[in-house]
């Protein structure tokens, strides 16, 4: 399959934005699977511990370990399911929104000083393009579940 030079180029630079986002994200104790996985839990609400590991693109054995690491430090916590008593779901606490919270702060703190340094226009484009990168986040978000 013979890929559009411009869809490389949108992936090319979506890489180069990536790698930069994680350069400004401050340094937290939380890893970026541990990041990632308490913002699906607050964006869309408890989940069984076997759905989550496929999301997050890391082993039903990792996911535990970690489920287990951010239960102790308070940032989520496992029940039985009610509709199934042999599954676990995984919900966030208040800690694991306030540490999600804090991370998205600072981040969008070293971004605005990015942000303030681009002509009007570019901020306006970046802006404008918002529901449209959200949408192909949603669209990623589904291709994720298999």
């Amino acid at each position: 399959m013979r890929i559009p030079n411009e869809d490389a180029a949108v992936a090319a630079a979506f890489e180069r934005l990536y790698a930069g986002l994680r350069r400004i994200t401050p340094r937290t104790a939380l890893s970026l699977t541990a990041a990632s996985t308490l913002a699906r839990l607050e964006r869309s609400g408890p989940h069984r511990l076997c759905e989550l590991h496929a999301p997050e693109g890391v082993t039903q054995p990792a996911m535990t370990q970690l489920v287990t690491r951010l239960e102790r430090d308070g940032l989520a916590t496992r029940s039985s399911d009610p509709a199934d008593g042999r599954a676990v779901v995984v919900s966030i606490t208040d800690a694991g929104r306030d540490a999600i919270a804090r991370r998205r702060a600072g981040r969008a703190e070293a971004l605005s000083g990015l942000l303030s340094r681009l002509p009007e226009d570019q901020r306006a484009a970046i802006v404008a393009a918002l529901p449209a990168l959200d949408h192909l986040n949603d669209l990623l978000m589904d291709t994720r579940k298999d």
